[in-house]
C-alpha cells in the first residue's frame, strides 16, 4: 500500500524514539491506552510509522508551555509515514493526519512539521495548479525576460467603484501587468462586489483595446460558500482572468472547490501565515503549507520578500521561493508572489539569491508613492530587475536610470551602501 511520509522537528522531554511512537501513535490507529478492536492485524495495516528518528542537540527548559516535565528536552528530526488507505483522496483528513492534535501533546514541548511528500497516484485525482507560472504569463503575455509585476489597490478599504476603477485606469497606464484587491476588500456596503467588478473590468477592456496589452485583474471573491461562488460566476461571466481567496479563511476545501472550476487563475493570499511559522518551535515550514494549496490547485502564492517589512528573514523567503519551483506530482508549478515593502531597491539580492525571473513581483507603496508618479515607479522596478539579471548593483543601475536614483532617494539609500 501506497504512504505519505512526514517529517517533523520535534522537543519532548522523554527519549525521541518513544516521542516519535506517541507521536505515530496518536495520528492513527491508537490513543493514549490500549483499547478493544486494536488488534495487530489493524496495526500492521493502518497504523502509523516511525520511519526515523535524528537526535539534533538538547536544551534545558521546554520552548512551549504545559509539557510534561523532564531534567532536559531532546530536539530531534524524526519521520513519521501513514497508509494512504488512512485518508484516501480526502485533503482535509490528510491534513488533521499531518497535524491535528499533534500540537497539543504534552509529551512534545515543540513541534513542527516540516514536510512531506505523497504517492505519484496523488496526480490522478488532484492535478495542482492549472495555469500556475506558465499559465500566468499566457494570460498577462509578459515577456519571460523578467517577473510579472504587479500592485495591490490601496487605500486596502473606502473607495468606491468608480474610485477603484479610476485607480485601476491610472496603474494600468503605468504599464503594470498585474493588480489585485487587497485581503481586506471583500463585498462592504461602500464597494458592493459585482459593482466594483462592472466599474473595473470596463477600465481594463478600454485598456485592453487601446493597447493591445494583456493584464490580470486579482477579485478578492473571500467569502461565505454561496456567495463566492456567485463572484467566481460573475468574473466568468464579464471575462474576468483571476479569483482572489484568503486560504488560511476558507480552508483546504473551499479552496479546493473553487480551484476545481478551472476556469480562473487562482491567486492564493496567505494572511494569517505568521500564526502558523513565527515562532521557532510552533507550526508548519512553507514547503510543507505550499504543497496542500497545490495539491487543491491554486496558481499563485504570497512567499514574502528580500528585506520584506514583516519579521521574516531574507534566508526564510528563499526556502519559500525555492518551494515553489521544485516539481509536484510532475504539474504546474505554482507561481511565487513577492510582497511585503517592495520596490526596485531589493531586485539584485533577490536575484542573486533565487536566480530566477519567473516570479510575481508586487509593490503597491513603490509603485504609488514614486515621486515621478506610479508610471515612473513602474520603470524603475523594470529598470532593476533588467540590471540585476545582467549582474548589475543598485548602485549601478541607479547611475544609468533616474527612476531608480529616485527610487532610492524616497525609499532607501541604505540598499546602495
Amino acid at each position: 500500500m501506497e504512504r505519505v511520509y512526514a517529517t517533523y522537528w520535534i522537543e519532548t522531554p522523554l527519549e525521541l524514539p518513544r516521542a516519535a511512537e506517541t507521536l505515530a501513535g496518536e495520528q492513527s490507529s491508537g490513543t493514549f491506552v490500549p483499547v478493544p478492536g486494536e488488534t495487530e492485524e489493524l496495526k500492521q495495516r493502518f497504523a502509523a510509522r516511525v520511519e526515523s528518528v535524528e537526535l539534533l542537540g538538547e536544551v534545558a527548559a521546554p520552548s512551549l508551555p504545559g509539557a510534561k516535565r523532564g531534567s532536559r528536552y531532546q530536539q530531534g528530526r524524526v519521520v513519521v509515514s501513514w497508509s494512504v488507505e488512512n485518508f484516501g483522496n480526502n485533503l482535509p483528513v490528510l491534513m488533521s493526519t499531518l497535524q491535528g492534535n499533534l500540537y497539543e501533546l504534552s509529551q512534545l514541548s515543540g513541534l513542527r512539521l516540516v514536510d512531506f511528500e505523497v504517492p505519484d497516484s496523488f496526480a490522478n485525482h488532484f492535478p495542482g495548479p492549472r495555469f500556475g507560472v506558465s499559465g500566468t504569463r499566457a494570460a498577462i503575455a509578459a515577456p519571460d525576460d523578467r517577473p510579472m509585476i504587479g500592485t495591490i489597490i490601496k487605500p486596502s478599504v473606502g473607495l468606491s467603484p468608480d474610485e477603484t476603477a479610476q485607480w485601476v485606469r491610472t496603474l494600468l497606464d503605468a504599464g503594470v501587468d498585474f493588480v489585485k484587491d487587497d485581503e481586506l476588500m471583500g463585498n462592504p456596503g461602500h464597494s458592493p462586489f459585482d459593482a466594483r467588478v462592472d466599474a473595473v473590468v470596463r477600465v481594463v477592456h478600454d485598456y485592453q483595446e487601446r493597447t493591445g496589452r494583456g493584464v490580470m485583474i486579482a477579485f478578492n471573491i473571500s467569502d461565505e460558500w454561496d456567495a463566492m461562488q456567485r463572484h467566481y460566476d460573475k468574473l466568468v461571466a464579464v471575462g474576468g482572468t483571476c479569483a482572489m481567496l484568503s486560504v488560511n479563511s476558507i480552508g483546504l476545501a473551499g479552496v479546493k472547490k473553487i480551484c476545481d472550476h478551472g476556469e480562473l487563475v487562482v491567486h492564493g493570499h496567505r494572511n494569517g501565515w505568521g500564526m502558523l511559522n513565527r515562532y521557532p518551535a510552533l507550526g508548519t515550514e512553507f514547503a510543507a503549507y505550499q504543497k496542500f494549496w497545490r495539491l487543491a490547485g491554486v496558481d499563485q502564492i504570497h512567499v514574502n520578500g528580500i528585506e520584506n517589512k514583516f519579521w521574516e528573514p531574507d534566508d526564510s523567503v528563499v526556502r519559500s521561493i525555492e518551494a515553489c519551483r521544485k516539481p509536484l506530482l510532475n504539474g504546474k508549478r505554482i507561481l511565487p508572489v513577492i510582497s511585503s515593502g517592495q520596490w526596485g531597491g531589493q531586485a539584485p539580492e533577490t536575484f542573486r539569491r533565487i536566480g530566477t525571473v519567473d516570479l510575481l513581483y508586487l509593490a503597491g507603496g513603490g509603485i504609488a508613492a514614486h515621486p515621478g508618479g506610479p508610471a515612473a515607479g513602474v520603470r524603475a522596478i523594470r529598470a532593476a530587475w533588467e540590471g540585476a539579471v545582467a549582474g548589475m548593483t543598485l548602485e549601478q543601475i541607479a547611475s544609468q536610470s533616474l527612476e531608480v536614483r529616485e527610487a532610492v532617494e524616497k525609499f532607501g539609500g541604505a540598499h546602495c551602501r
